[in-house]
């Protein structure tokens, strides 16, 4: 009996050789990109935290709240995403093309009104994250070093809007080398100038906060012009750009489509982002070291965080196709599958995170308390990653099948209602250490977790939405 069980409990999480060929086909390269991606990032963040604590903090704080922009984007194009990777496996190439005509109206203006907005308030929106212990001097220098990174950021927007249009629909077509290539050179090319512009090296000025902000934009016109280049080159393999630009009209049923199932994803991503970020301003309130120290904790977390992110975006691919191809229950088999690798895969990864935490803050130009509290958060991370894994890979399955308004209420209603809830009054209520607060709000996910398991397991995602 007990054996039986263990076969047929191995059987439904457990896959062959081609299918973990197949998912890490499409996940490795995602993973390359991101990671290095992440790397370069955390390069760039021990250099800007070489300078002083009060350039890091105003370069974390500024990217935190571009964070939500970011967020705001992916969120749009996984709205329409939903519907090209469908498409896709239809092979409807010209239910692709508007998908990605839809992408460009919809990213255009959400790009828009970030630029209105930063020019407007984005001092009113440095200066929250400025409330808590520290001296007014060292707060002043913070803000001034904040709005000195964002004027030249948002530059930047514009080709980082165009990659988001491309890359997500060559991902939703199984084509995720191209991305991953110019996400390589881009990363290099942030680094390169980063070394040269921030401490002023073969004769350039040293310009400190501005220099990482100029090489952010370059990087991102550099990966825009390849991807955009090489995917209206090779038409063969991308014809879905063939007669892209003819018109710039979508069919009206097609954008009823998309708004219903992709405005609550577009909205539960621009929430949950601002939600991240009111959790950030919530840690904040304990002070500046605080912030120093989320800094430091994130860098490294982005590192380890992109084995569950590429295994949730590998969720969405692979079984939207399968979806869209009708194939229910091979879209359920290959989903359990999935999210068992990912979990497992998130505990190897864990253990292996928890050996630098000690020695990482060590790197930065920073004070005692800052380093202290970044171990302690990058801990208490990796402790919680294999839960995040889980609760990744199942918002990927109810988004593959169209259920946007679940994955809402999942996802962001949950933050909202239940993590910043947990975060605003432990905050400001008691007197709990800043460590702790934050295990807190992570202990939250427990309820969050026995919610993904039920639905999943009901399968309520199972449908395709362009049949």
């Amino acid at each position: 009996m007990g054996m039986r069980l263990l076969e047929k409990t191995r059987h439904k999480f457990i896959g062959d050789k081609a299918f973990y060929k197949m998912v890490l086909a499409i996940a490795v390269p995602i993973m390359i990109q991101n990671g290095i991606t992440n790397f370069v990032s955390l390069l760039d963040n021990i250099m800007i935290g070489q300078i002083g604590t009060e350039q890091m903090s105003g370069v974390a704080i500024v990217n935190q709240l571009l964070f939500v922009y970011n967020l705001c984007l992916f969120g749009g194009v996984s709205g329409a995403g939903i519907f090209t990777a469908q498409y896709f496996g239809q092979k409807n190439q010209e239910g692709i093309r508007q998908t990605v005509r839809f992408k460009m109206w919809l990213v255009s203006l959400i790009t828009l009104i970030t630029v209105i907005l930063f020019l407007f308030a984005g001092d009113s929106l440095i200066a929250l994250y400025l409330q808590g212990d520290g001296t007014p001097q060292s707060a002043m220098d913070t803000l001034r070093y904040g709005k000195e990174y964002l004027q030249i950021m948002l530059p930047g927007l514009l080709p980082f809007m165009l990659v988001q249009i491309y890359a997500s629909t060559l991902r939703e077509c199984g084509q995720t080398v191209l991305p991953m290539k110019a996400g390589v050179i881009a990363v290099f090319v942030n680094l390169l100038f980063n070394y040269i512009l921030i401490y002023g090296k073969f004769g350039a000025p040293a310009l400190g906060v501005r220099g990482a902000a100029i090489a952010t934009v370059l990087s991102r016109c550099v990966e825009a012009a390849i991807v955009l280049i090489h995917t209206h080159r090779y038409r063969e393999q991308n014809p879905f750009v063939v007669g892209l630009y003819s018109t710039l009209k979508v069919p009206a049923s097609l954008t009823a489509k998309i708004v219903t199932k992709g405005m609550p994803l577009l909205l539960n991503e621009t929430l949950w982002a601002a939600g991240m970020a009111t959790l950030t301003q919530c840690y904040s309130i304990r002070g500046l070291n605080v912030i120093a120290a989320l800094n430091i904790s994130n860098t490294i977390n982005n590192i380890f965080n992109i084995v569950f992110i590429a295994l949730g975006e590998s969720v969405a691919i692979i079984v939207g196709q399968l979806l869209g191809a009708g194939k229910m229950e091979e879209a359920r088999d290959t989903d359990n599958k999935l999210i068992a690798f990912s979990v497992f895969s998130c505990i190897v990864v864990a253990l292996v995170m928890l050996l630098p935490a000690r020695f990482f803050p060590l790197l930065y130009n920073t004070n005692d308390e800052a380093r202290t509290l970044a171990t302690y958060f990058i801990i208490i991370t990796a402790i919680f990653m294999p839960q995040n894994a889980f609760l990744h890979a199942s918002y990927f399955t109810l988004r593959s099948g169209g259920r946007t308004i679940i994955t809402f209420l999942f996802d962001s209603v949950f933050i909202w209602c239940v993590s910043v809830v947990i975060a605003f009054l432990l905050s400001r209520y008691t007197a709990l250490p800043v460590i702790a607060v934050y295990v807190f709000v992570q202990m939250g996910d427990w309820i969050k977790c026995v919610i993904g398991f039920v639905l999943v397991k009901k399968g309520i995602w199972l449908q395709n939405i362009v049949a």
